[in-house]
């Protein structure tokens, strides 16, 4: 889903996301959004973050349910994103967030899902964007009155991916784990998408998670 944007911070465009500021900070940035169903539309907080923009910075969610490392590449979409990245760098900055986990865990060894984002990133780069990984949003499921952080492990591959790739990255997984353990088991369910999901979001969900992305973005400066 392509979005003409709305209201964030342009302060993004000059020095929160790149390594050489000062020559980047000409062009606006152009968001990719790719990962799994916890970033794409109907669930995830992809469109929840490009709410946020601002123009001229744009942005466009292409998360997929489903999807892991492997099978998002699939189908035509990595093609695709390369090519919009290429139709894009004259006047946008490129940036392509990268978030998943949460498929990948069930069908990946830990050290296969490090190798692919290292891979994802060294391509990102070469087709000039600028790669930045996120790791995993937390499920809300609770024991003993905490989140169940069934996403450790894979947080932690994606951050080592990223300093092997040398790109930035957000640390989603604990700042949403530290948020839904502040507002508790009963208040998180507001942000189920349905019943008893607690791994998709709400419309609020959206917009609050999207939020949390802006707000690791602007640690960033």
């Amino acid at each position: 889903m392509k979005f003409s944007t709305v209201t964030l911070f342009l302060a993004l465009a000059a020095d929160i996301v790149f390594s050489n500021p000062i020559a980047k900070a000409k062009k606006s940035p152009y968001f990719f959004l790719i990962g799994d169903s916890t970033v794409a539309v109907n669930g995830g907080w992809g469109d929840g973050f490009l709410s946020y923009l601002k123009g001229p910075a744009e942005g466009e969610n292409r998360g997929v349910s489903g999807s892991t490392t492997v099978s998002w590449k699939s189908d035509g979409r990595w093609a695709s994103l390369l090519q919009g990245i290429n139709d894009t760098r004259a006047e946008y900055e490129p940036i392509v967030t990268v978030q998943f986990g949460h498929n990948d865990q069930k069908s990946l060894t830990l050290d296969e899902f490090r190798g692919n984002l290292v891979d994802i990133a060294s391509e990102l780069k070469g087709a000039g964007a600028t790669p930045i990984f996120i790791t995993s949003l937390t499920r809300r499921r609770f024991e003993d009155g905490k989140v169940v952080q069934n996403l450790h492990d894979w947080r932690g591959k994606t951050i080592a991916a990223a300093k092997d790739g040398r790109v930035k990255w957000l640390d989603l997984n604990i700042a949403s784990t530290g948020y839904v353990n502040a507002i508790g088991a009963e208040n998180s369910t507001a942000y189920n998408l349905g019943g008893t999901d607690r791994t998709h979001l709400s419309p609020a969900g959206e917009i609050v998670f999207g939020r949390m992305v802006v707000d690791l973005l602007l640690e960033k400066r």
